[in-house]
């Protein structure tokens, strides 16, 4: 048994991160010692490590507790998981977008202040200051 600082050693996460999914109930309660100290076993930390790898992910909250459900029920069809990766790519590919997008805005700010001014004639402020 582990308590909440070891557990969130093992997972490479803070002690709040794992106290938040707890309540989110993405992680489920823990034992309780003698002394009201959370108890975790080893199937809390494969569950916040998953938890933490479907986060570098990007994954929503929702996305987590859905992925979370058929990883509970192993029986199920795992077409919706599909589904949902899927959706998520989309997501993806729809931000690398708008960063693309930004990245050009920006580029183009920075060209406009391509010598030494002072701040008055500034073309990144003077542009930053102007209506989108």
């Amino acid at each position: 048994m582990l308590r909440i600082g070891e557990l969130s050693k093992k997972a490479d996460c803070l002690v709040q991160t794992v106290r938040f999914y707890e309540s989110e109930g993405l992680l489920f309660k823990p034992a309780r010692s003698e002394g009201n100290f959370r108890l975790y076993d080893d199937a809390h930390l494969q569950r916040l490590l998953f938890i933490r790898r479907c986060r570098a992910k990007d994954m929503t909250l929702e996305e987590i507790r859905q992925l979370l459900s058929f990883r509970d029920r192993p029986e199920l069809d795992c077409g919706e998981v599909n589904s949902l990766v899927d959706s998520h790519i989309a997501q993806v590919r729809d931000k690398i977008k708008e960063l693309r997008a930004l990245e050009r805005e920006l580029t183009d700010l920075r060209r406009s202040c391509d010598t030494a001014r002072t701040a008055r004639e500034c073309g990144i402020l003077n542009g930053l200051a102007e209506p989108a």
